[in-house]
Formats: structure tokens, C-alpha cells, sequence
């Protein structure tokens, strides 16, 4: 499951605001906010689903291990320039 931290730092990367992402993502921006709060506010996992789906498709890669959570801005667009 994508967490608060995971959703922001993804954000920050694509440079998306919460309105760009609500809307890529087909869901509210109170439900976004949610999301992203640190307060442990309750999520659809549909809402989580969704937001996680937006962020892949714009290249976003969710890292987990033991150690932590993050993630990862792939570049396999074909641009050569990177």
C-alpha cells in the first residue's frame, strides 16, 4: 500500500501538484489530502489503488524493502538524453 510519505516525495519528483494528481488519478482532492496526511487519517484502498496507478503511469517505481519505503523516477521514455 502507497504511504502519505511515498505519495508526496512521487509528486515531488514528477512536479505534480495535488490537483494534478486528484485528476490524473480520478479521485477527489479531499480524498488526495487524506492520503497524504500524517494524521493516519482512513483511505479507500480503491483511493490508494487509483493514486498508485497515476503515479506509474507518469514513471513513478515504489521501493520496499525491510530497510524502508520510497521511491524511484524511471526514464524509459526513449528519450536518450535522459
Amino acid at each position: 500500500m502507497i504511504t502519505a510519505r511515498q505519495s508526496r516525495a512521487a509528486r515531488a519528483l514528477l512536479g505534480w501538484t495535488q490537483e494534478t494528481l486528484a485528476d490524473k488519478a480520478r479521485i477527489s482532492l479531499t480524498a488526495l489530502k487524506r492520503l497524504e496526511s500524517e494524521s493516519g487519517l482512513r483511505v479507500y484502498e480503491s483511493t490508494c489503488d487509483e493514486v498508485r496507478r497515476a503515479l506509474e503511469a507518469g514513471g513513478i517505481v515504489f521501493l520496499s524493502t525491510d530497510r524502508g519505503q520510497g521511491v524511484l523516477l524511471v526514464n524509459d521514455r526513449g528519450d536518450p538524453e535522459g
